[in-house]
């Protein structure tokens, strides 16, 4: 694991870390003094930056990284400060966080869970890390999640979109700013029908694990709601590449839908497949084939390439809006990077500069005052407009888009059209929704 900090020009260097020693592994050590895991006693705070360097998932991973590298300078007071400058909360001063320097250590979840959970466990008690972060995996984040628990470390989610990371597998130590399966069919259902009617027979193929299942589970519902019938769903694995078996079934199914329950590189390769299957040309029941991809980035898009024109789908955030916090991060992304920032990065971003502001607003790096200052949070100025932290569940409220694949992009970065901006009203749920049920939160874990 390679121990990283930002210089005053934002360039990484490689080496020890100064105070890592003083940030003693206390993980699972009942008997430390320390007052909880990782409590930083120098002048320097260590967080870990775990996301998929490599796998399905690695284009989201590396986007994330960028985006935590930023949060990093931003904080420490580095650069111009991005959305600090519009976050309604004013505790954050650009000299780090309660007065220490931030640094941070990354790990490769591998889009693995195993891998995944070893990486962060590596940061907590080697590094130091009293915050873990990131992930382009449900499966990963639920795995991630509940070591955090049991370490007395915060988690703050990167994307994850399974309804069961705040549903089933919720944990008092873990926040996600994301948002989940249901609210992407909540928002999707009223354009599909706008657009393909309510008769319609979609067929489903879905990755095999968390996401996937709850994914698919939340867009039959909205689908079926409306009257659209579903005439299969195939799992498919996480590490397929080639998806021309899954799809040839679907020609003579009958139906004249296909969702693709897949992210990343699976969905970027099935719609391919899809595609070059002839479906998007086929006229199925007397109405042209559709496919849908109900949860896709730009990132996704650009890998699709042509692809993906007209096909609908949703996002978390996208660099196109225009309020405020958008343009901020975009601006700072862009002077850094020299492209736009992805979904992955705005959510990873912004879950470090929401981890920062509890910790200030607590006046503690304790986990559970953290916890507290997360729960029930009211926010704005970070890219989606007014959010709750819902402390029932601490799953973040906000819009949701629905975009559509541009029929004529003018570049590479204008791949996705932005259709509506389905106000968070319609995709709020009770938190005892079925869907969601099953899981308890429980008490926040200090750890040491």
């Amino acid at each position: 694991m390679t121990k990283t900090t930002l210089s005053r020009r934002g360039v990484l260097k490689s080496g020890a870390v100064a105070g890592a020693g003083l940030a003693l592994p206390t993980i699972f050590t009942a008997s430390s003094a320390a007052a909880f895991t990782n409590e930083p006693t120098g002048g320097t705070v260590t967080l870990g930056f775990n996301v998929p360097q490599s796998g399905p998932y690695a284009d989201e991973g590396a986007d994330e990284l960028r985006a935590f590298e930023l949060a990093v300078e931003h904080l420490n007071g580095e650069g111009g400060g991005g959305m600090m400058n519009t976050f309604s909360s004013k505790a954050l001063k650009g000299n780090g966080i309660m007065g220490k320097k931030v640094q941070y250590v990354t790990g490769d979840t591998q889009t693995k869970s195993d891998a995944a959970r070893a990486s962060a466990k590596s940061m907590i008690e080697k590094d130091g890390a009293i915050m873990i972060s990131g992930g382009s995996s449900s499966g990963v984040a639920v795995a991630v999640q509940g070591l955090c628990q049991e370490a007395g470390v915060i988690f703050m989610a990167g994307l994850t979109h399974s309804n069961d990371t705040t549903g089933k597998d919720k944990k008092a130590n873990g926040f996600r700013h994301f948002f989940n399966a249901y609210m992407s069919a909540a928002a999707l259902a009223p354009v599909l029908e706008k657009l393909y009617g309510t008769d319609r027979q979609a067929y489903h193929l879905t990755a095999d694990y968390t996401w996937g299942w709850t994914q698919q589970e939340s867009i039959q519902a909205a689908t079926e709601a409306m009257g659209w019938k579903t005439v299969n769903n195939v799992l498919t694995p996480l590490a397929q590449t080639d998806f021309s078996s899954y799809i040839a079934p679907v020609i003579n199914s009958g139906a004249d839908v296909l969702v693709l329950n897949h992210y990343g590189g699976n969905m970027v390769n099935s719609l391919t497949n899809a595609v070059q299957f002839g479906l998007r040309e086929k006229q199925v029941n007397g109405k042209n084939f559709e496919i849908v991809v109900p949860l896709y980035s730009e990132l996704m898009a650009k890998g699709a390439g042509q692809n993906i024109k007209g096909i609908v789908g949703s996002q978390n955030w996208d660099w196109k809006l225009e309020d405020d916090g958008t343009k901020a991060f975009v601006k700072a992304f862009g002077e850094k990077y020299g492209f736009p920032p992805s979904q992955a990065a705005q959510t990873c971003y912004a879950q470090t500069l929401l981890y920062a502001d509890a910790v200030e607003r607590a006046g503690s790096f304790n986990p559970c005052a953290v916890g507290e200052a997360l729960a029930g949070y009211e926010f704005d100025g970070l890219g989606n407009g007014p959010t709750l932290y819902r402390a029932d569940d601490h799953q973040c409220f906000k819009d949701v888009l629905v975009v559509r694949g541009a029929e004529n992009p003018q570049d590479e970065f204008h791949l996705v059209e932005i259709v509506e901006v389905t106000p968070v009203e319609q995709v709020t749920y009770d938190p005892e929704h079925p869907m969601f049920a099953g899981g308890n939160l429980g008490e926040c874990n200090p750890g040491a």
